[in-house]
């Protein structure tokens, strides 16, 4: 057996079935372990959509998954979306090669050191230098990046290496031990509880870590055992159902937001899973509000999240807890809250008829019909620009991971691997990819890639023939309209140069009927949508 097999087989063991990634000459031996093994290989066109749709996997699942390049310069082509997947907590092994350790006729050829280059980027970074490593490195690599919090791992194998054989006591059969995450004791859990029936208007925030399964179960029912108001971070949109009355919608923008006018009305906040890696809104009002951490850790304190009291370790555990605590809630009143979001809905529905007279589509409506388009199951995806503000805060997602977007390092390109990878895990719903023109143009090769998947998912693209956001911030700030405009290629002839199915929308009343004739489609379907911003200033 050689190291790249036992490589292959220990990622066996931990039930990867699948790696994505764009193998070359320096990996040839663990491409033909690969396809010895059970493990399927999606070759995707570039290293960045590979790790993008391991990390999606790794989302929705809480699962490791894979992706692969070779040495530099495809090595550091990962580098900033390793970092994504670093920055929102999902679990994924990126593997690279290098030349030959032991012996290189090639000396310095295309040689960084690209484990220190991961450390800043990932929990785990290094290079396999013995096949008797290999065996005890990769299982604790994947050890790492599925404890709490997950994390970004990188292995680098050594061209030299992988082709070496691998003797008998080298084959192990490790069993990951068993674990459970520490919990918050008894007397932390009644100061909460005290704190709780002390308020006379707690709300909750609900950010990343209470994306996961048990978390949201129990984090429904209290809320719903107490008729709690709450409301959420951009990427946390449908952790708690959308139906609940006493959703009080969505923190897109850090001040001046629609949520800001219910949180001057609340005397206690208890933020469920914040990490101040996502954009964080202002949730410290004048009155000093106090706020009640509740994590897997503690937080860093600063000017926009000062807790007054921190629950820390298994938040599942502490939701549990807590909803099955018989609570005095006698001295809470949620009129002013509630009544302040009412209004807060009623201006959302002014707003959307500011658009009624323009030429194009704008994102308040766009934001609408996609809602009306898609059932409760379906999933949309965002990539980055200004209209992920207004769909974050507007668009009503009814069920957990429904609506994915990316509101940490806010990279381009995210979002057709997502929906991709999100096609593959679930075949049955319908998967809508919302990008703009300056994204589609910079990165195109992935068309081919989920044509060649059969993907039948729908990449609807934004047309305004310029970097839509930094031209509506130019034109909001009085500075002179200056270098944003370009133009675009034809994207239905684009669209069908992938073999993919295109349509043109120059009426904003024809989009509704064309998103839902090409969900129809059983493939790649690309929707050219003519569109623009308001240019009243204002992003509410």
């Amino acid at each position: 057996m050689k190291a790249s097999d036992l490589f292959v087989k220990t990622l066996e063991s931990h039930g990867v079935e699948l790696i994505y990634g764009v193998p070359w000459e320096e990996n040839l031996d663990f491409l033909e372990s690969l396809r010895k093994s059970q493990i399927k290989l999606i070759l995707t066109r570039n290293e960045q959509t590979a790790v993008f749709m391991a990390a999606t996997y790794g989302r929705l699942t809480g699962k490791i998954w894979v992706a692969l390049a070779t040495l530099w310069p495809w090595a550091t082509n990962m580098v900033t979306w390793v970092a994504y997947a670093q920055l929102w907590w999902m679990p994924i092994m990126v593997i690279t090669w290098q030349k030959p350790i032991n012996s290189s006729k090639q000396w310095q050829f295309q040689i960084i050191d690209a484990v220190s280059m991961m450390k800043p980027i990932t929990k785990f970074s290094t290079s396999i230098v013995s096949p008797e490593k290999i065996a005890f490195t990769v299982n604790n690599a994947i050890k790492i990046a599925e404890q709490e919090k997950p994390w970004a791992v990188h292995i680098e194998l050594p061209e030299d290496i992988a082709a070496e054989n691998v003797k008998s006591k080298d084959v192990l059969d490790i069993e990951m031990p068993i674990s459970r995450r520490q919990h918050a004791d008894d007397k932390i859990l009644l100061l909460l509880k005290e704190e709780l029936e002390k308020s006379k208007a707690p709300i909750i925030c609900i950010w990343g870590w209470a994306n996961r399964k048990r978390i949201t179960k129990y984090l429904t029912k209290f809320i719903n055992k107490h008729n709690i108001p709450y409301f959420c971070s951009q990427m946390w949109k449908g952790v708690v159902e959308w139906e609940n009355e006493t959703y009080l919608w969505t923190a897109a923008i850090t001040s001046g937001d629609y949520i800001h006018k219910a949180l001057d009305k609340s005397d206690l906040i208890l933020t469920v899973g914040y990490d101040a890696s996502e954009k964080p809104t202002q949730i410290i009002t004048d009155k000093k509000t106090k706020i009640i951490h509740i994590n897997f850790y503690p937080t860093d304190i600063d000017y926009v999240y000062t807790p007054y009291m921190e629950v820390i370790w298994d938040i599942w555990y502490t939701l549990w807890k807590l909803y099955d605590e018989d609570i005095d809630t006698s001295g809470w009143n949620f009129e002013k809250i509630y009544k302040t979001n009412e209004l807060n809905k009623k201006k959302i529905l002014e707003n959307e008829k500011l658009e009624q007279a323009a030429q194009y589509m704008m994102p308040r409506r766009l934001c609408r019909e996609l809602r009306e388009a898609l059932d409760d199951e379906d999933i949309l995806t965002l990539d980055n620009g200004l209209y992920k503000v207004w769909i974050a805060r507007n668009y009503p997602a009814r069920k957990p991971n429904t609506l994915l977007l990316d509101n940490t390092l806010a990279t381009m390109w995210a979002w057709l691997a997502s929906a991709m990878e999100a096609k593959r895990l679930n075949p049955d719903k319908q998967v809508v990819c919302v990008t703009g023109d300056g994204w589609l143009v910079m990165n195109l090769w992935d068309l081919e890639t989920a044509v060649r998947m059969k993907l039948n998912l729908v990449v609807v693209v934004l047309n305004n023939k310029s970097y839509g956001m930094i031209k509506w911030k130019q034109d909001s700030a009085w500075f002179w309209d200056f270098w944003l405009d370009f133009n675009n290629p034809d994207f239905v002839q684009l669209a069908e140069s992938f073999w993919a199915n295109g349509y043109k929308v120059r009426e904003k009343s024809a989009f509704k009927d064309t998103l839902k004739e090409a969900m129809l489609e059983s493939w790649l379907s690309i929707i050219d949508l003519d569109f623009d911003y308001p240019r009243d200033g204002k992003i509410m």
